[in-house]
């Protein structure tokens, strides 16, 4: 009879197997997947402001194939987007290469150098290249600058507001939160 203690080394190795010879089987990105999910979860992340920072590229850095997130001087300030799931509405380039179309609901755009933002109301499309490398889905292009709902960039300049001590720029921040606020699709 075995014991115990084998009985549960036994089953780590195979736990440990099954996940070295199947990588990324829970993964979002995992070639199993969807595509069109691959695109959603980065976007969903994006959304959340997760670009914002670039010490949190690491958060997305599975997702895409370029290495390092530029330095963006504006935001898009969002309310939403879509990804078919329909895989009619994608161009499908090859079995390791699709492109999946995406469409965001766009409020307007914050420039971060002069903390401005400009309402632009209406929706942006893109279409999203992807290609399968190392057994996973990856976004190859297009790079774009970070897709940012609403709420989010309201908290982001709410804390803004809290941590400044000029009082013009406390004033720009105030007034770009109401604009802000203003904002509608």
């Amino acid at each position: 009879m075995m014991s115990a203690r084998l009985m549960i080394i036994m089953l780590m190795m195979g736990v440990w197997l099954t996940a070295w010879t199947v990588p990324g089987l829970a993964q979002t990105n995992a070639v199993s997947h969807s595509p069109a999910k691959v695109v959603e979860k980065y976007f969903a992340l994006d959304n959340k402001g997760v670009r914002l920072d670039a010490s949190s590229f690491e958060s997305v850095a599975g997702f895409v194939d370029w290495k390092e997130e530029p330095a963006w001087g504006k935001v898009i300030v969002i309310n939403g987007f879509t990804v078919p799931d329909d895989f009619r509405q994608w161009e499908i380039v090859n079995r390791l290469e699709v492109v999946v179309p995406i469409e965001f609901h766009v409020l307007g755009v914050m420039y971060l150098d002069t903390a401005g933002f400009v309402p632009e109301p209406g929706t942006e499309q893109a279409r999203v290249r992807l290609k399968v490398k190392n057994g996973r889905w990856k976004i190859m292009e297009p790079i774009l600058p970070p897709h940012v709902g609403q709420k989010r960039m309201l908290n982001v300049v709410r804390q803004a507001m809290l941590e400044e001590k000029d009082g013009t720029r406390l004033a720009s921040l105030t007034a770009l939160q109401a604009e802000l606020r203003k904002a509608k699709e």
